[in-house]
C-alpha cells in the first residue's frame, strides 16, 4: 500500500507536539531525519492506533500511537477514570490498584497511570514493587477497590509491554464496560493537556497510598487455603522452579514454602527479574527452548519436578522427570490433571462447576460430566472464565476450576483471574501425593485415558506482523467465512466435516441437513469445524500476538483389553494426519 509521506510526516509532527515524554519525542524525530523515511516504520507506528481489547492495551513499547508509551498510557487512563467515576459507586474512596511486572517502562507507565489517575480525584493504591498479575488481582477484592490496573506483557516477546484492567469484581474487564472505556479514550485530549499529579502531591492530598506486606500476605494465605491434601504426600520432592527472568520467584518460593517444600531450588540465571530475558528469545515457557535452562538446572540437581511461571506469573508450565530427560506436560494436559484432582479429592459445599476456553481439550468436560460436575465452555481469554465462574457461584455452584490451554489455570476463586502461583503449588501437591501412593504424573494421565479416554492437541500457528499483517488476517478469516470459503473445507486430515459454527454470526450448521443452531456464546471472530470420528478445529485471530491461531483436537476410546498406548497411537496418526492438511490449507506463503 503506497504512503503519502506528506500526510504520514505532518501527523508525526502533531504527534510529537502532543507527546509529554521527551524520549519518544526525539524517537520520532530521529525517524523521520531519516534519509529515507519511507524504510522506516513510521507508517506502522502511525497506521491507526493500539485498540483497547483484551482487558486493555498491549503492543510493542515505542513512540506513536500504535505503540506502548507514555502517551498512550495517559490517554488510556484519563479514559478509564472518567468511566470509574460515571459508573463504579463510590470509585473515588474505594480507589484504583495500580502494580507492575518488571519489563521495560513497567515502572514509569505504572507512575503514569497512578498520577492521571490521582489527578482526576481517584484514590491509588500502588506496589512499591514489581509483582505477579494474579496479586493484583487478589488486592482488588481484597481491598475493595473499584478497579485495578497492572502493566504487564504476561509471556509476550521483550519488545512488548501492556494495561491489563481489573474491574470491581476483581476479574478482566467484558463487554459493555471495555467498550465503554475504549470510546472514553477516544474523547481524551492530547496526552501532553491531560492532567498528572506528581507522586509527592498526591501522597500529601491522601491520594496515593502503598500495597504493603499485608497484601502480599494475605495473597499467599489465600493461595494455601487451596491446598486439596495440605499436610499429605512427599514434601521432600525436589522442584526446580524459574520465573523466566520475571517476577515471580519470591512469591512461588513462599508459597511452596508454607505448604512444606523445602527442596526447591530456582535456576540461577533467571530467578532475578529482568526484562531484557537474556537467556531466551522469547519469555514463554509454551516456545521451544525456553524451558532449557530448567531442564539443564533438573539434571544438575535430579530434580523430581519442574515449575515454570512466564514473566507475569500468572502461566504455568511443568515437566516431570523421565529416566534422564524431562517430558514437558502440555497445558491441557495440566488442565486436566488439576480438575481431576480438584473434582475427585477435592471438597465441595454446593454443586461444582468447571469452566474451560473453548479451545480447550473436550477432555475435561467428558470426565465432569461423569463425574456430575458442571461443565462450561467460554470465548478464549481468562476474562470471559472468570467473570462466568463469578455468575456460576451467584447461581448456587461452587467454582473448582477454570483453565485454557495456553498454560492458564484458576484453582477456585482467590484470584479471579489465572494464576500461576497457586496452580504450581497445587501441581507440586499432586505430585508428592501420587508419590506418596506409588504413582506419578504419568501413570495418572494414563489412568484418566483408560476411564474417559485419551485425548491429544495441536496448534499450528499462521504469523503476520505489522499493519499489513493484521488486514492480512483480517482477510484470511473473512475469506474462511466467505460461503464458498468454509463450504470448500469438507474434509480435513481424512476426515468428513460434520458441522462447522461460526461464533461471530452466532450459529453452528449441519453439514448435509443443513440443519443449524444458534451458538451462546457472545459474538466473537471464530470459526470451529468438527469432524466425523469427534475431532475439531478451531481458527481463531489472537487478542496479543500479530498471529491466527489454529487449535486442533483429536480423541479415542481406550478399548476393554487394550494398552493406552494403542490408544495413543491412533490418536497421534490422526493428529499427524490433521496437521499436515491443515497447514497444507491456511499457512500459505509467509
Amino acid at each position: 500500500m503506497a504512503v503519502d509521506l506528506a500526510e504520514l510526516r505532518a501527523r508525526v509532527e502533531r504527534w510529537i507536539e502532543e507527546d509529554p515524554d521527551p524520549v519518544t519525542q526525539a524517537e520520532l524525530r530521529a525517524l523521520l531525519a531519516s534519509s529515507d523515511v519511507a524504510s522506516t516504520d513510521l507508517a506502522d507506528r502511525f497506521d491507526g492506533a493500539l485498540e483497547f481489547g483484551t482487558a486493555g492495551l498491549r503492543g510493542v513499547v515505542g513512540a506513536g500511537p500504535n505503540r506502548m508509551n507514555r502517551a498512550v498510557v495517559a490517554r488510556a487512563t484519563w479514559g478509564l477514570a472518567q468511566e470509574l467515576l460515571a459508573s463504579v459507586p463510590q470509585a473515588a474512596k474505594r480507589g484504583v490498584v495500580v502494580g507492575c511486572d518488571a519489563r521495560r517502562m513497567s515502572d514509569e507507565f505504572a507512575d503514569d497511570t497512578a498520577s492521571v489517575l490521582a489527578a482526576a480525584g481517584l484514590r491509588v493504591v500502588r506496589f512499591a514493587r514489581p509483582v505477579p498479575t494474579p496479586v493484583v488481582s487478589f488486592a482488588v477484592r481484597h481491598l475493595g477497590a473499584a478497579a485495578g490496573v497492572v502493566i504487564t506483557a504476561s509471556h509476550n516477546p521483550r519488545e512488548y509491554n501492556g494495561y491489563k484492567v481489573y474491574w470491581e469484581n476483581s476479574a478482566q474487564i467484558i463487554p459493555p464496560v471495555d467498550g465503554r472505556i475504549a470510546a472514553a479514550i477516544r474523547r481524551a485530549p492530547p496526552a501532553r493537556a491531560v492532567d498528572a499529579m506528581p507522586a509527592g502531591a498526591a501522597r500529601a492530598a491522601g491520594l496515593l497510598g502503598e500495597a504493603g506486606a499485608e497484601v502480599e500476605r494475605a495473597y499467599l494465605e489465600a493461595v494455601e487455603r487451596l491446598a486439596v491434601h495440605p499436610s499429605e504426600g512427599r514434601r521432600g520432592l525436589r522442584i526446580v522452579y524459574t520465573p523466566l527472568h520475571g517476577v515471580g520467584d519470591a512469591f512461588a518460593r513462599a508459597a511452596l514454602s508454607r505448604a512444606g517444600f523445602a527442596e526447591v531450588s530456582s535456576v540461577p540465571q533467571q530467578r532475578e527479574p529482568d526484562g531484557a530475558f537474556p537467556t531466551v528469545a522469547f519469555p514463554n515457557p509454551e516456545e521451544p527452548g525456553t524451558m532449557d535452562c530448567a531442564f539443564d538446572h533438573a539434571r544438575r540437581t535430579s530434580a523430581d519436578l519442574v515449575l515454570a511461571n512466564d514473566p507475569d506469573a500468572d502461566r504455568l508450565a511443568v515437566a516431570i522427570r523421565k529416566g534422564d530427560t524431562y517430558r514437558q506436560l502440555t497445558g491441557n494436559e495440566v488442565g486436566v490433571l488439576l480438575g481431576h484432582y480438584l473434582l475427585t479429592e477435592g471438597r465441595a459445599t454446593r454443586p461444582r462447576a468447571v469452566v474451560v476456553s473453548l479451545v480447550s481439550s473436550p477432555w475435561l468436560g467428558r470426565i465432569a460430566a461423569e463425574l456430575g460436575a458442571k461443565y462450561e465452555e467460554t470465548l478464549t481469554g481468562f476474562k470471559w472464565i472468570a467473570n462466568r465462574a463469578i455468575e456460576l457461584e451467584r447461581e448456587g455452584y461452587d467454582f473448582v476450576f477454570g483453565y485454557e490451554e495456553a498454560l492458564g489455570y484458576c484453582v477456585g476463586s482467590a484470584v479471579r483471574d489465572k494464576d500461576g502461583i497457586s496452580a504450581a503449588l497445587l501441581m507440586a501437591e499432586l505430585a508428592a501425593v501420587l508419590d506418596a501412593r506409588g504413582m506419578n504424573l504419568d501413570d495418572r494421565l494414563d489412568a484418566i485415558a483408560r476411564q474417559w479416554g485419551y485425548f491429544t492437541s495441536g496448534q499450528v500457528n499462521v504469523v503476520r506482523k505489522g499493519a499489513e499483517g493484521a488486514r492480512a488476517i483480517r482477510t484470511m478469516m473473512a475469506e474462511l467465512r466467505a460461503a464458498e470459503g468454509t463450504a470448500s473445507v469438507d474434509r480435513l486430515g481424512g476426515a468428513a466435516v460434520v458441522a462447522i459454527a461460526d461464533y461471530e454470526a452466532g450459529r453452528r450448521a449441519e453439514v448435509g441437513t443443513g440443519r443449524s443452531a444458534p451458538l451462546s456464546l457472545p459474538r466473537s471472530d471464530v470459526l470451529r469445524w468438527d469432524l466425523e470420528g469427534g475431532a475439531r478445529v478451531i481458527v481463531r485471530p489472537s487478542g496479543t500476538e500479530p498471529k491466527v491461531k489454529i487449535y486442533l483436537d483429536v480423541g479415542e476410546v481406550v478399548a476393554p483389553g487394550e494398552s493406552v498406548d494403542a490408544a495413543k497411537k491412533r490418536a497421534h496418526g490422526r493428529m499427524a494426519a490433521l496437521e499436515q492438511d491443515v497447514r497444507a490449507r491456511f499457512e500459505g506463503p509467509a
